[in-house]
This record gives C-alpha cells, sequence and structure tokens, in this order.
C-alpha cells in the first residue's frame, strides 16, 4: 500500500480537508512542532488502496533576508519544517496549498523540504500532484481530488522575484534614510524611515490629493434658481440649464430678464424608461472597497475576517481578481444554501421559483471565481464584523443573479423668458436587485405633475444664490484602493498590506470616513522624493516591474534577465539618492528639529559626564549633544533616571526600562545596550542580560534560575519592584510575583540543592510575615522550599505592545519544581558555583 503525504497551506485548512475525503473516518495526532497535526486515514489514491497522511505549514516554509550584520547576500533560510518528518517513507505528495501565486510559491518550498526524504520514484513514475480548489466544500474538495494537477512553476518564480525585488530595494532605501535621519532629526515619531516599491507610490496618492487641497483657491459662482406653482399648494424646484456663472454682473443681468416673466411655459416633456444594472460577480478589490466605504472596516482587517470565513468554510476564496463565473458554476446550489435565512429568504425563493438571471459577463483573469457564499450562516455564528462581511458578500451574491433596475425618468423643460430650466423625476417601475441592496435603490422624489408642452405655471420664486468651489476632500481607503487597482501598485493579496504600512509607519492617519490624511513626515518624503527623483514616488515604474513579473508568471519572460535588469535600475537610482539627499534634507530641516534642540535632559554621558537628552518620539533614544552620539533604547515602554547609580564598566548613569505596574522592568547602560562589552552580549541587552561578574544589577548577582517556560530565559530579581516582588525572565514575558509585602529580597550566592537555582534571602515585617511561627527571615529555594510555595505566583508580563513572545495570560500557579535548570535531579552533577552555572547557561 502507497503511502500519500497532503500538504495544505493552514492547519485549520488540513482539518477541513481530511475530514471531507475521509468521511469524517480519520485519526489525528498533534505533529512534532504542535502547531501542525497530522490526519490520517485509508482511501482510494488513482485506481488503487493508500494510506494518507494530512498535515499542513503554516505558510511559508522559507524566508529571504540578509545573513550577517554587513553582508551583501541573500540567503533562503528555512524554518523548522516537520513534514520533513512525516514525508519519510512516502511515496507520493498531494499539494493543497492555496490556488494562488503564493500558493504555488509554497508548493515548491514544500518539495524543496519533503522530496529528498521521500522514497525514490521507478523510472517515469509521476509522484507530485497539486489539488486546485476554491472553497472549502464537499463538492469542491472531492472534484479537486478526482483532478489533480501540477504545479506552476512559473508563478513560483514570479513571487520570488517580487521578494527578492522589494527586499533588496526596499532594506537599500529604507536603511539609508532612517540612518541618515533619525541620526539627524529627534521628532520624527517614526521609529523606521521605511522605502518600498509599492508603499511609496501608494503614499505618493495620499500626499497628491493633500497638496490639491492646500494649494486651492475658493471661487465664488452664481446660481439662479426658480420655483413654479403647478398647483396651489405645492411648488417644483427648477434647475438652471446654465448651471452657473462665475461673473456677478452677468447672473444680475439673467436674473433680471427672467423676473420680468410671471409665467413658465412647458417647452417638452419627455419619458424613458432606464436600467440601473446589477452588480458585477465580487472580486477581491470591490469587497475591499466596500468594507472600507460602507463597513468602516480597515482593508488589512477586512481581508482577515475573509480570511477565516474562508477557512470556516462559510465563503469561497476571497483573493482573485475575477469578476465573471464559469458557466459550469452551480449557481443554483449555492443560493439554495440561503433559502432559509429570514433576512432574505423571500427573494431567494422567489428567485428559485421564477428563475435566476445570468450574472453579467466580468473580467476573467484564470485565477479563482468571484467571492461567494457557500454555506449559511446565522449572526450568532459569525457574530461582529464576520457576520457584516457575510451578509454584504451574500447581498452582493443574490444581487447579482437578480434582474436590473428598471425605472422611469420623466424630463420637463421650461422657459421662462429667454432662460431654459429642467426638472427630472424618476418612478421605479421594477426595483430588481436593489430589494436586496437597498442602499443602491432609486431615491424617492416627489411626483412631477402631469403636463403637455405649452402648458404654463405661475413663477413663484426667482433668486440669486451665491456658492463658492470646494476643495477634494482627502482620499478615502476605498478611493486609493481603486487608484491602485487602476495604476498596478500591488495585487489584489498585498494591496491591504501597503495601506496598513502607511499608517503603521505613521506616514499618514485615518480620520473619520476612513479618510487617510498624510501627516508632516509622509508630505515631506513624498516632496523630497520629487525633488530628487519623480519616479520614485510615481506608480509609473513599479507599474512597469508588476507588468514584468506578471510576464514570468506566463512563462513569457526570463525570471534572472528581469531580476538583473530591474536591479540595475534601481542601483543606479538608489547612488543617485544617496548622492542627492541634501534635497530632502533640506525640506526635513524645515519641518523637524535637530536632535540636540530636541528632548529633555535625563542621564549623565559617561564620557563627558554632561546630561544626555530623552527623546521620547519613536524611536526614544538618548542623544550627548557634547559628545554627538545617540544611544537606541528599549521601545514600547518608560525610561526613567535608574537612582543615579552608574555601570562600573563605563561610568554612564544607568536607566530603567518599564512596560507598566503590570509589565517587566529592568535596569540598562545606554553604552552597553549599544555596545555590548562581553562576547556573549548582544546589541540590545540590559543589565538582566548582562555577564558582569560583580556589578549588583547583572544577570549573575540577581539571576535565580531556568525559565519555567522558554528554553534560553534565566528568571532574574527585579529589584525595583518591592514591596510586590517580582523575578522576570529575561528572554519572554513571564513573571513570577512572590513575597509580597516583604522589606527586604536579596539573591543569595548559595544554589539549591535539588534544581541549581539560587537560594533567596526573603526579610518580611514582623506585622505582616507570611512565615510560620512569627518568623520574619527565611533563606530558601523559590521553586523547591515548602515554606515558599504558597507565596510564589506565575503570571504573564502585559506588554504594551507584542515586542515578546506570547501574550497576556490568564493561567496562573505555583511555582513549585518548575524552575530547574536543565539537568535537575536527572543528573546529579553540579555546577562548581553560580557563575559556572550562569556559564553554562551562556555557552
Amino acid at each position: 500500500m502507497r503511502t500519500v503525504l497532503m500538504v495544505a497551506e493552514k492547519p485549520s485548512l488540513a482539518q477541513s480537508i481530511a475530514k471531507i475525503l475521509s468521511r469524517g473516518n480519520m485519526s489525528s495526532r498533534k505533529g512534532l512542532n504542535g502547531a501542525c497535526s497530522v490526519h490520517e486515514y485509508t482511501g482510494p489514491f488513482i485506481g488503487q488502496s493508500a494510506h494518507f497522511k494530512m498535515t499542513s505549514v503554516c505558510g511559508h516554509v522559507m524566508t529571504l533576508d540578509f545573513i550577517g550584520i554587513f553582508a551583501e547576500e541573500l540567503c533562503y533560510l528555512c524554518y523548522l519544517f516537520f513534514s520533513q518528518v512525516e514525508g519519510r517513507g512516502c511515496d507520493c505528495i498531494v499539494l493543497w496549498l492555496d490556488c494562488d501565486k503564493e500558493g504555488e510559491n509554497i508548493c515548491f518550498e514544500v518539495l524543496d523540504a519533503v522530496l529528498p526524504v521521500m522514497n525514490k520514484p521507478r523510472s517515469s513514475e509521476r509522484t507530485i500532484y497539486r489539488a486546485k480548489f476554491s472553497s472549502i466544500t464537499d463538492t469542491d474538495i472531492c472534484n479537486a481530488m478526482n483532478h489533480l494537477g501540477e504545479p506552476n512553476r512559473n508563478e513560483a518564480l514570479s513571487v520570488d522575484a517580487r521578494q527578492e525585488l522589494d527586499l533588496r530595494i526596499g532594506c537599500a532605501f529604507t536603511r539609508f534614510q532612517t540612518k541618515y535621519f533619525q541620526g539627524k532629526y529627534g521628532n520624527l515619531d517614526s521609529s523606521l524611515i521605511s522605502f518600498g516599491p509599492c508603499q511609496t507610490p501608494t503614499l505618493g496618492f495620499c500626499v497628491e490629493r493633500h497638496d490639491k487641497i492646500q494649494s486651492f483657491k475658493p471661487e465664488t459662482y452664481w446660481v439662479l434658481q426658480a420655483k413654479v406653482n403647478p398647483e396651489k399648494e405645492t411648488s417644483l424646484t427648477l434647475d438652471w440649464d446654465r448651471v452657473r456663472v462665475f461673473d456677478r454682473e452677468i447672473a444680475q443681468m439673467f436674473l433680471n430678464i427672467t423676473k420680468m416673466s410671471k409665467e413658465a411655459k412647458v417647452e417638452s416633456v419627455s419619458k424613458k424608461e432606464k436600467v440601473k444594472q446589477r452588480p458585477l460577480a465580487l472580486n477581491t478589490v470591490e469587497m475591499l472597497r466596500v468594507a472600507s466605504a460602507a463597513l468602516g472596516m480597515g482593508p488589512q482587517h477586512a481581508m482577515q475576517i475573509a480570511e477565516r470565513l474562508y477557512t470556516q468554510g462559510y465563503i469561497s476564496y476571497p483573493r482573485t481578481e475575477t469578476t465573471h463565473y464559469p458557466e459550469n458554476f452551480d449557481l443554483k446550489g449555492c443560493l439554495r444554501q440561503q433559502a432559509n435565512n429570514p433576512y432574505w429568504a423571500e427573494t431567494v425563493k422567489a428567485l428559485l421559483s421564477d428563475g435566476i438571471n445570468r450574472p453579467r459577463k466580468g473580467h476573467d483573469a484564470g485565477d479563482h471565481p468571484p467571492i461567494t457564499p457557500m454555506r449559511a450562516a446565522t449572526e450568532a455564528e459569525l457574530g461582529g464584523d464576520g457576520w457584516r462581511l457575510y451578509e454584504y458578500i451574500t447581498r452582493h451574491f443574490i444581487a447579482t443573479v437578480s434582474a436590473d433596475c428598471k425605472y422611469l425618468q420623466t424630463t420637463i423643460s421650461f422657459s421662462i423668458g429667454p432662460e431654459r430650466f429642467t426638472c427630472i423625476g424618476k418612478v421605479v417601475t421594477s426595483p430588481g436587485f436593489t430589494e436586496i441592496m437597498p442602499w443602491h435603490s432609486i431615491p424617492l422624489e416627489e411626483s412631477l405633475p402631469h403636463c403637455e408642452k405649452g402648458d404654463l405655471f405661475p413663477v413663484s420664486e426667482i433668486k440669486l444664490l451665491e456658492k463658492q468651489t470646494s476643495p477634494p476632500d482627502y482620499l478615502t481607503e476605498a478611493e486609493l484602493i481603486t487608484l491602485m487597482e487602476k495604476h498596478g501598485i500591488g495585487t489584489d493579496a498585498s494591496i491591504p498590506v501597503h495601506i496598513n504600512n502607511i499608517c503603521q509607519r505613521n506616514y499618514v492617519t485615518v480620520e473619520s470616513g476612513r479618510r487617510l490624511k498624510p501627516t508632516n513626515l509622509g508630505i515631506v518624503l513624498v516632496h523630497g522624493y520629487y525633488k530628487i527623483d519623480a519616479e520614485l514616488v510615481l506608480p509609473t515604474i513599479r507599474s512597469a516591474v508588476e507588468k514584468q513579473l506578471n510576464l514570468i508568471a506566463l512563462g513569457k519572460a526570463n525570471y534572472h534577465q528581469v531580476l538583473e535588469h530591474t536591479l540595475d535600475i534601481f542601483k543606479r537610482k538608489f547612488h543617485y539618492f544617496v548622492d542627492s539627499i541634501a534635497g530632502m534634507d533640506e525640506l526635513m530641516e524645515v519641518s523637524f528639529s535637530p536632535l540636540a534642540a530636541t528632548g529633555k535632559p535625563l542621564s549623565r554621558c559617561g564620557k563627558c559626564h554632561r546630561f544626555m537628552k530623552y527623546i521620547q518620539a519613536k524611536p526614544s533614544r538618548l542623544h550627548c549633544s557634547h559628545c554627538d552620539d545617540t544611544y537606541s533604547l528599549p521601545q514600547n515602554g518608560t525610561i526613567k533616571l535608574y537612582k543615579e547609580l552608574r555601570c562600573p564598566l563605563d561610568d554612564f548613569e544607568l536607566v530603567l526600562w518599564s512596560s507598566g505596574s503590570r509589565g517587566k522592568s529592568y535596569p540598562l547602560c545606554p553604552y552597553c545596550y549599544n555596545h555590548p562589552p562581553f562576547r556573549d552580549m548582544k546589541k540590545g541587552m540590559g543589565c538582566n542580560e548582562c555577564t558582569h561578574p560583580t556589578c549588583q544589577h547583572s544577570l549573575s548577582m540577581l539571576g535565580i534560575g531556568q525559565c519555567v517556560e522558554c528554553e534560553n530565559g534565566v528568571l532574574v530579581l527585579d529589584s525595583t519592584s518591592g514591596p510586590k516582588w517580582k523575578m522576570a525572565c529575561n528572554k519572554c514575558n513571564v513573571i513570577v510575583h512572590f513575597f509580597e509585602n516583604a522589606h527586604k529580597v536579596r539573591v543569595s550566592p548559595e544554589t539549591c540543592d535539588l534544581c541549581d537555582a539560587a537560594l533567596v534571602d526573603v526579610d518580611f515585617n514582623k506585622a505582616k510575615s507570611p512565615l510560620p511561627g512569627d518568623e520574619t527571615q527565611h533563606s530558601g529555594c523559590v521553586f523547591c522550599d515548602p515554606v515558599f510555595q504558597d507565596l510564589v505566583e506565575l503570571k504573564h508580563a502585559a506588554m504594551r505592545h507584542p515586542m515578546h513572545r506570547g501574550g497576556q495570560g490568564k493561567r496562573q500557579g505555583r511555582g513549585r519544581g518548575k524552575g530547574r535548570r536543565p539537568g535537575g535531579r536527572l543528573n546529579p552533577k553540579k555546577p562548581k558555583d553560580k557563575m559556572a552555572a550562569l556559564a553554562a547557561y551562556f555557552v
């Protein structure tokens, strides 16, 4: 019996697909990495019985990155891929990755990892299969299994090219301008001055609209408005055929002429039946537009919800450029799923009985069918934003198979003296799709009077209205998505990422109505690019690159040639940008303050012994204006002076970083944090990771024992936390609270006989001592001493930003027995002393 390995893109998809193919008759177990489960069953495969092993990856298996600090070469870094283990001894592989270009790319990453450990095939035996599917339904999954194809190498190469181009170009520009400007200005309020081949043109659209608003000069114009009385108690407002004039005297002349006539004469009456077309089938870009404009969801958030609905089987694949249903698509089957929903049951039943309309012919991009509801759902099932997006997708689908909206438009033309006026009225004759999408319905208007050519109506009022032209408003996310699609910036999958990036970088802020207003930094950057090289911010060059990448995907362009040619263009642009950076710097000088004029004095420099200034704006840092040195600090927390204590190595005053009362805090030396003093230390380490043998703030003096959760961390006493004492892991976000209300807590040089953790000396106030026999002092192991076992509580730090692994946890428990160093009781050989134990930890 052959063994077939099947790999999906997410654990939830692997479980759903295995459940469908095995008809629920499968066994499941945890994989080696703990995240991806393995589902096993026996079934038919190409006419033979086979043993199936269904598992998954979690996104990309490989990532592209620079290696080393100053490396010029790129390399692929392979994540721990436990499917290599599962693939050992397998005969065939079926790839169930998402059916887009990214999915094809992951297919070949999986093959690179698994093929070397699979059984060698016979001479011409086929072992690699690709499943193509658009939704997680029984029909679609079984159909994909019965029509297996092959992975597309060209589409995978186009993704490789995009990744390498974006990484090389983005890193070069970002690193240069970040180092250049953050070394000169203190109030940029952005931790990274990033550049991206797609991100920067996206920002350019927002700044272009801002510039139009700023340069707009309002003009005054005049409009003639007339009212007639067809009947005694009714009035009709007429629109002037000239619309408006910009000269006051001419407008006054027209007013005087028309005032001479007391009656309005009907010159013509026309009636015409018009049609408002039903919408095209839904693709990704349109879904993101509506989510932002009508549902108030950001594109990134909307995409995450859509992906969740897809993995749960409620909708078809949400990343598609197609707005045309294939001829064999089961429209009635999808519609029947919605027949019992109370919101649209009547409309659906009427369509099924009267017959559905074929959806309008849209664009077929050759990827996935349009986004379609595949399963009925209720508000209670999905809740909140999930239901709102699902409801829109369902209403849109029902509208595509409904009839067009038909209405009768009546236009009456009047003359008052020599001037012509018009009145238009609309009456709906067949609501069609607007029943299910009421926001598209024809607005109710006052019915026009029945009249014929030559009829006369008395003029009740005629006046001149003075108005002003108004500037355009800031771009909405929906308008920005339209511009990006029009100019070929990004793909349907990456558009939300680019918009999210310019928000996170503090280049734009999201105002009410989901409008994007550029910040000072975003405006100066774009103006700087225009000043040096406009092509860096205009959409033209990226649009041309996207076309080349699409040609690679179609097999019409060579991967290496496109990559080499594009990199050569941007290399020249980068060198010119570096040589001309003074042009952008002139704009920066006007808008931002130099480092020396920013921040407030905080701690003393160890070189000149003058006060360094603490700059709070992102990224927070210390700057010594006398030495002209800048020292980076930990982010996403507060910084304050630490008791005016100094580092014994460099004489810099220590500062204390804290993430809040419920989080971690530790002291650090600004100089050591940026220039590690010992070989076993890395840049960005505080005193809680310093291996100085005698400093009272170092790991060697305050380290207690191995972290209870992570492998490499050490629990370090927070000597500033009293009277609510705690120790925190110097790697992850684990916090152990202990000895509340203790007067003093000290780390002893002695170690525990059982677990090698450092002993702790605790001194309580007599009135609040929880120790037995009213004792006030005790020395023992936090993890093993029975006297301490009720005084220790494990928690997770509440971080201001997810900078550490994990999140705020609710799990609490005693720390007894969990702090043992590797070896514990199983290895009776103890290190000679605590320094030896710490040295072993670092090695």
